[in-house]
């Protein structure tokens, strides 16, 4: 995977993670009642609402976003890894979570809630694996023709 493929990834990841950490940190009844748009509620069928644990979770995906859109305006190995890892911890667990909870869910919502999270946890593990070294295909055609006629 190349440096340009993994700031993509990651660039999808900072997108998610400042939709849903402004949201629920700005706005916590708000998320509460209507994620992940309005006229659904993935969060209030799991529970009573909570003001600090919901803004809790905006300020997390916040973090997220910081780290994540770190890796995107300076890539590297090593930003690319703590950014994977980061999410890859939150998201086994969360993923994990909301896979034995669908029950009280509609079908097309527990569709929704596996290829989203299951989609997050997948792009967090691609950003752990190792970036492709430059390709070390032939020398270009001026060093060939120099070696060659030496």
């Amino acid at each position: 995977m190349t440096i340009r493929t993994k700031q993509v990834l990651a660039g999808v990841l900072a997108v998610s993670a400042a939709y849903v950490g402004v949201w629920a940190a700005a706005f916590p009844l708000s998320f509460y009642q209507s994620f992940p748009l309005s006229g659904r509620s993935w969060v209030s069928v799991l529970g009573p609402y909570n003001e600090h644990l919901t803004r809790d979770v905006g300020g997390l995906y916040l973090a997220l976003f910081v780290v994540t859109a770190w890796s995107v305006v300076r890539p590297s190995p090593e930003i690319f890894r703590v950014a994977g890892w980061s999410w890859l911890v939150f998201n086994l667990e969360h993923f994990a979570f909301h896979l034995l909870h669908l029950g009280m869910f509609s079908a097309a919502d527990q569709i929704g809630n596996v290829v989203a999270l299951g989609g997050s946890t997948v792009l967090s593990a691609l950003l752990v694996t190792p970036i492709r070294a430059a390709a070390q295909a032939t020398p270009p055609l001026q060093s060939r023709l120099t070696v060659e006629h030496r």
